[in-house]
């Protein structure tokens, strides 16, 4: 008899196993939003994307003439007749603006000219002009709102009576640059079993706004406006529409993209889906056109119409990086300054910092964050800080607080409700909210911008184990508000209205890094809130009064600021430094500060109010030379004004270098790996004859874009030579050429957005350098290098073309990038000397020069490389750090360049250089700037104490850091604070070994047991056993 052949049973597992390992990455990768298999995606019950593509143009020849009063059509057009008319030749008119505001004064005209080559001749005659303002260029504005997929988004809900899906591709807008990408209907995610309160409950239910209804307000009286894409005429949600404008160039008010009609009804819906004010006064600006298109002249006769309408409150779900758009930042001042009450998106660009965009970075508007149900932080909301302030000082605090944004039910198209989210949806949730508060004030007279503001500040909740630059003051708790304004006597505030370095992680990132004498001041930059007048003063100067008891008196203190506080807001600066007599001292300092308001109320009575800011700082003793690292700040350029590209030049959606090169925003991951390896980073808002030498032992130099001071120059030779100090530089690509074929491909970029430089200015670095006879290449490449088997990623980077005989070089194979952009042909090539490493003698310091910073710069990181800057900083002072890197003597390397790379032609970089300016078509230097020396303030000591707890070592917080999971030495870390479902990397590595062991294992069984039935098959009854094989297989399949 023949043996029955039977597999083992653990084999018939393992093919199960197998199988299901396999499939359930296909089950993620059915979830992921790009229909591609991503193991990020199955480690997290919550996968959020926010897709950002974002198009302005300058319009050629159109021009913004911006008067300095209001004048009529006639008179506005004189003005113009007279400034042009002794330029010969020039045809123009004015853009007629067909609109509800053409009857009205407006402040500015839109010019066209049809030469541009007349543009200079245009602008002088213009600017002398007594009644001319200034002159700016017209833009033309396209967002899109890209999708956005949730796995926790609303899943197997089929609440048909108050939800019906969308399945339209929204697309929406922002005002300049960048888009705040508005973020789709997250309907399109199904799974099973899991259904979020959000979509249970209405927004208002959440944040109790039944409290208030039940006392009898629910907006009446309140004019609101909502600038967006229009609104249908008799849609059934809204009983209070007063008003409908078009300000587009279409000829309907309709709205065809759905998203104007969603943020009205969360502001004031009255059935299904509940808006916050269901009573209020709807004003509806629609700006954008059915294809998302806008213009800035647009917008300014929009906002002239409101503050003639006398609009309170106005929803502008939008914005943009560009803060230096002077028409448009000019008018929002305008329109707060007349009472309007503006809250602004703060941004969909998270998790990155420094991401803020305008009008919501501004002082005078409430600037808006997005969380989710469960009070985390949502993945798409842009974190501070505002970067207007930078190189010299620091930036203030936004956003100014955080509401419920993400799955958020609001009024559609077809009369139903639908879920969206964004920071565009928080937005509303605030205004409604304020809307809704508004009409519970008794004396409306105390309501503005400011009171508002303090309002909201005051009662917020602080969200736990989440720093300030990302929840603000905390979540907008709307209840507490009320109870706020209902006793509210007007006053001035601060925001932040104290300031702890010891409170970690909120007061992230001063409480990263301790106090110490001889270190760079820290600056805590204030916004004063006047919610007295909307003018007003700061009397004399803020006052520090440090405690006795608690040593204050080692804490100096230095004040800049604004004597005028207009519209509502300004700013109080304040420079934190050690005296010398605490150079070797351990422990906190306490004290405080106050600022003296004055204003002039209603019936033109002089008051005033006094804030005082409570103040506690960690102080050190001095660390060791070697432990400290100074930033380069001075010399890093970032749009806007100019249009410096991006440094990675495969990112074609995020065209711009904007996210302010600051070790707190965009390289805060470096910042915080430096800190946890015990370094000490200070940062140099200056030029390099400002700093002291022999208090560090590195300067690091990275993605810099402005030029150098021959000084400079000279002085940084003598500090590396004679002083010890040692330079790491981390640079980028720069090619005339590729910079050519970026504006050809227009990507974000018209006539007058040509390339200001490259990713980094190689020719300023090469002057920096050409003492050591070191030099980079304008050779742009693109690859990645292993070095003590780990992987570092070379995006976009320059080679070394010049390095001393003696000096060592690491070299790789790397793919030409710049033919590649240039001639469309691939070409690898092999030793391309990438670092260089060179040790001054006689004492000196060491400069180490590498071609890309990518690999440290959070803005488009693949894979970090801090382990790599670690060990650079590391060899300074041990020689044999890099004992195992793969380096060889220049003098072995064929070196295939010859001549330095050319500063670009034409390029308008001298209008934003802080050092280069052009003068009857020949470059000069400009004058150098004075070193900042902060003048220690007026002190009045105070002798008494509070308790203090000693703060435990700072460590990095979990909010501070990005959602993307960075590989460092061998530890990966999860950026998102609210997940913990990721899985280490080395688990992944041995999960996936292990997969491919199991596979061939199994595949092994399966061979030898086909093999063995086949065998059976060669005895007798053959017919019968080959049925009875192929059963076995099939099952076995």
């Amino acid at each position: 008899m023949i043996r029955k052949i039977s597999p083992f049973p653990w084999v018939r597992y393992m093919l199960l196993l197998l199988v299901l390992v396999n499939f359930i990455p296909g089950i993620c990768s059915m979830l992921n939003a790009n229909g591609n298999y991503s193991r990020a995606n199955c480690r997290s019950k919550s996968s959020e994307s926010a897709y950002s593509e974002l198009k302005t143009w300058i319009i050629d020849g159109e021009y913004i003439v911006q008067f300095n009063r209001y004048l009529t059509e006639r008179a506005r057009s004189n003005v113009l007749q007279s400034s042009l008319e002794a330029i010969p030749s020039l045809v123009w008119h004015t853009v007629v603006r067909r609109n509800p505001a053409a009857a009205l004064l407006s402040d500015f005209s839109l010019l066209k000219i049809t030469d541009i080559d007349y543009q200079a001749k245009v602008l002088s005659s213009l600017n002398s002009h007594s009644y001319v303002k200034y002159v700016f260029p017209q833009r033309k504005i396209q967002r899109t709102l890209n999708e956005f997929r949730s796995e926790d988004s609303i899943e197997d809900f089929n609440y048909e009576k108050d939800i019906a899906w969308n399945t339209r591709k929204i697309k929406t807008f922002t005002y300049s640059n960048l888009d705040v990408d508005e973020i789709n209907d997250t309907q399109n995610s199904k799974s099973t079993g899991r259904l979020l309160k959000s979509v249970i409950d209405q927004i208002t239910s959440v944040m109790n706004a039944k409290a208030i209804w039940n006392k009898g307000y629910k907006g009446t009286g309140i004019a609101v406006a909502v600038f967006d894409t229009g609104l249908a005429k008799d849609h059934p949600h809204f009983r209070k529409v007063k008003d409908r404008s078009n300000w587009t160039n279409e000829k309907t008010l309709d709205d065809n993209i759905g998203h104007g009609t969603f943020v009205a009804g969360v502001i004031a819906s009255s059935k299904d889906c509940l808006g916050f004010a269901p009573d209020a006064d709807l004003h509806i600006y629609k700006v954008f056109t059915s294809k998302q298109v806008s213009y800035t002249s647009w917008f300014l006769d929009a906002f002239n119409h409101a503050i003639q309408k006398r609009i309170k409150i106005l929803n502008l779900s939008i914005g943009g990086p560009d803060f230096m758009d002077r028409p448009f930042v000019d008018k929002v001042w305008e329109l707060t300054a007349n009472g309007v009450i503006m809250v602004s998106a703060i941004g969909n660009d998270g998790p990155l910092y420094g991401t803020l965009n305008n009008p919501a970075d501004q002082m005078d508007v409430i600037g808006v964050g997005g969380i989710d149900f469960q009070n985390n932080i949502a993945k798409f909301s842009s974190r501070g800080m505002t970067t207007w302030e930078l190189p010299s000082g620091y930036g203030r605090v936004k956003p100014d607080i955080v509401a419920y944004g993400s799955n958020v039910q609001g009024s559609s198209l077809n009369g139903r409700c639908r879920v969206l989210s964004g920071t565009s949806v928080a937005s509303p949730v605030v205004a409604g909210a304020i809307t809704l508060l508004a009409s519970s004030v008794a004396h409306f007279d105390i309501v503005n911008p400011a009171s508002i503001k303090q309002a909201l500040l005051h009662s917020a909740i602080k969200l736990p184990n989440v720093n300030i630059f990302e929840q603000g003051h905390g979540k907008m708790d709307l209840v507490k508000a009320y109870e706020f304004l209902r006793s509210y006597t007007p006053h001035a505030s601060a925001s932040p209205d104290r300031i702890d370095f010891t409170d970690c992680p909120y007061m992230w990132p001063y409480c990263s890094q301790e106090l110490y004498y001889s270190g760079i001041p820290v600056i805590v930059n204030l916004t004063v809130l006047n919610g007295m007048s909307v003018s007003g003063e700061i009397v004399d100067e803020p006052i520090w009064h440090p405690y006795l008891l608690n040593h204050g008196n080692f804490l100096k203190v230095s004040f800049s600021y604004t004597q005028s506080v207009w519209p509502w807001a300004g700013y109080v600066a304040i420079a934190f430094s050690v005296s010398e007599k605490a150079a070797r001292w351990n422990g906190t300092v306490a004290g405080h500060i106050n600022i003296t308001v004055k204003s002039m109320d209603a019936a033109m009575k002089e008051i005033t109010s006094v804030i005082k800011i409570p103040v506690k700082v960690k102080i050190i003793p001095t660390p060791d030379r070697r432990r400290r690292i100074l930033w380069d700040q001075y010399h890093n350029l970032r749009y806007p004004p100019g249009y410096f590209p991006r440094d990675n030049l495969k990112m074609k959606n995020d065209p711009l270098d904007w996210n302010g090169d600051h070790i707190h925003t965009n390289f805060k991951d470096m910042y915080m790996y430096l800190r946890r390896n015990n370094y000490y980073v200070e940062v140099l808002g200056s030029p390099f004859t400002c700093f002291n030498a022999s208090n560090y032992g590195t300067l690091l130099i990275v993605d810099s874009e402005e030029e150098f001071f021959p000084q400079e120059v000279e002085k940084l030779r003598r500090d590396v030579e004679k002083l010890g100090l040692s330079v790491i530089i981390f640079a980028d690509w720069y090619n005339t050429d590729v910079m050519k074929k970026i504006k050809f491909f227009d990507e974000n970029t018209k006539q007058w957005w040509t390339p200001n430089t490259g990713g980094a200015n190689v020719p300023a670095l090469n002057f920096l350098l050409s003492k050591w006879n070191i030099a980079l290449s304008d050779r742009v490449y693109d690859g990645s290098l292993f070095v003590r088997n780990k992987k570092i990623s070379f995006n976009s980077g320059s080679s070394i073309s010049k390095f001393p005989r003696d000096g060592l070089i690491l070299s790789a194979s790397l793919l030409n990038q710049g033919s590649v952009i240039t001639t469309g042909k691939k070409a690898y090539e092999s030793n391309i000397p990438i670092l260089g490493i060179y040790n001054i003698p006689k004492g000196g310091g060491r400069i180490a020069l590498y071609g890309d910073s990518n690999c440290i710069d959070g803005s488009h990181m693949q894979q970090d490389c801090f382990w790599f800057l670690l060990a650079l900083i590391k060899s300074a002072t041990n020689p044999f750090e890099l004992r195992d890197f793969p380096m060889t003597k220049w003098s072995s390397i064929n070196n295939l360049f010859s001549g330095n790379p050319k500063r670009s032609a034409n390029s308008g970089f001298h209008k934003y250089s802080k050092v280069v300016d052009i003068k009857d078509d020949v470059s000069r230097f400009r004058e150098m700037p004075k070193c900042n020396y902060f003048i220690p303030a007026h002190t009045v000591p105070l002798d008494i104490g509070i308790e203090i707890k000693e703060p435990k070592p700072p460590v990095i917080p979990d909010s501070a850091r990005n959602d993307k999971p960075r590989k460092v030495q061998g530890i990966s870390e999860d950026k998102n604070s609210n997940s913990n479902n990721y899985v280490h990397p080395r688990k992944t590595e041995r999960r996936d070994i292990l997969l491919v062991i199991c596979a061939l294992f199994c595949a092994l069984v399966m061979i030898v047991y086909v093999l063995r039935c086949f065998a059976c098959c060669r005895f007798k009854r053959f017919k019968y056993r080959l049925n009875q094989c192929h059963g076995r297989f099939y099952r076995l399949l």
